[in-house]
């Protein structure tokens, strides 16, 4: 390790051994694990220096669609002309790439640094799926590897100047969404993603509270999945009525050109803005349940490319506006929103 900058911080006489001559096999390591770590932290520093915004997204428990949440967020954010990057931490499940057209690139290393892969509308992208040589390989990784990696896609990554850095994790509050608030600096807040039912508003609120106990500020609550909107024709300004879930029944009237619409209330209705409302935090708005939304993530299209003029677009974009004026809100006061 004579090439290492430590020792240079350490000149000796021409005739007396380098302290590394005489350092053991162990202590060498421990040296450059101790330098590897110093030259992290730097580029931590620098990140936060280069990137205005570091928005977290957590969802309590799965299957409530928070990786489709946040990559409409980004994309969402980049249709407004911003620069964007999209970190995907999920390490065990990673889907993000597929989401956004990237399923089956690689990543590019060049100088000791990583460079994103490009998405939709220039969102930068990273993710450990870049790594897997076949998308069916489990990654077995323990704790310490698992954490070391996430450590690496922050601090190694050639992100360059972007507004927003969007950050998914995968379902509850372990070591990820821990190592990346303790590691990265100056996070502006967290944007907590559930649906309507009653077992993922109970997870949500413990993701609020892990927020609270790390004092991060949590920008507010996504209900994702709100309500599915039912579209027909009738005989102009006529009355009709439906069936919905359970038996419930839906008055509905047409238009003076016949037209109807309805929302079916499939994971009932209102509890993200009842959770915010009970515990203090901003409600950011509802999201559509939209099945273009699933055959988009199949394919690699998101909803918001797809289909920039309709609902679900512009329900993100009420979303972002939301978190922007949070944003804001926390600039201005100078005060964590919890």
């Amino acid at each position: 390790m004579t090439d290492s900058p430590i020792s240079q911080h350490n000149p000796s006489k021409s005739d007396s051994p380098a302290p590394e001559e005489d350092a053991s096999p162990q202590q060498k390591k421990q040296m450059e694990a101790a330098y590897q770590q110093m030259k992290r932290q730097m580029a931590m520093k620098k990140i936060a220096d280069e990137i205005s915004h570091k928005i977290m997204v957590l969802s309590g428990k799965g299957g409530v669609g928070k990786s489709t949440v946040a990559t409409g967020l980004a994309l969402s954010l980049a249709e407004q002309g911003l620069k964007v990057g999209l970190l995907d931490i999920d390490i065990t499940g990673p889907n993000i790439p597929k989401m956004m057209g990237l399923d089956g690139m690689r990543l590019h290393v060049e100088e000791g640094r990583i460079h994103p892969n490009i998405g939709h509308s220039g969102v930068k992208v990273i993710s450990m799926a870049f790594l897997l040589e076949d998308e069916d390989t489990p990654v077995v990784w323990r704790g310490p590897i698992k954490l070391g990696a996430i450590q690496q896609f922050i601090a190694d990554v050639e992100w360059g100047i972007l507004d927003h850095l969007i950050i998914d994790f995968p379902p509850g509050t372990s070591d990820e969404p821990l190592t990346v608030a303790q590691s990265l600096p100056d996070i502006d807040g967290i944007v907590i993603v559930t649906t309507p039912q009653e077992v993922a508003l109970l997870d949500s609120r413990k993701s609020i509270s892990f927020a609270k106990t790390l004092n991060v500020p949590v920008l507010g609550v996504v209900e994702n999945m709100s309500g599915y909107t039912l579209r027909g024709t009738a005989e102009p300004n006529s009355r009709l009525q439906l069936i919905g879930p359970g038996g419930k029944k839906i008055d509905v009237e047409a238009d003076g050109d016949g037209d109807w619409s309805a929302i079916l209330d499939i994971f009932k209705k209102g509890g993200g803005e009842r959770i915010a409302m009970d515990l203090k935090v901003p409600f950011l708005g509802a999201l559509p349940f939209d099945p273009g939304v699933v055959r988009g993530g199949d394919d690699g299209v998101h909803r918001i490319v797809a289909d920039p003029a309709g609902d679900s677009a512009k329900a993100f974009a009420k979303v972002v506006e939301a978190i922007t004026e949070q944003l804001s809100e926390e600039a201005e006061s100078g005060v964590n929103i919890i």
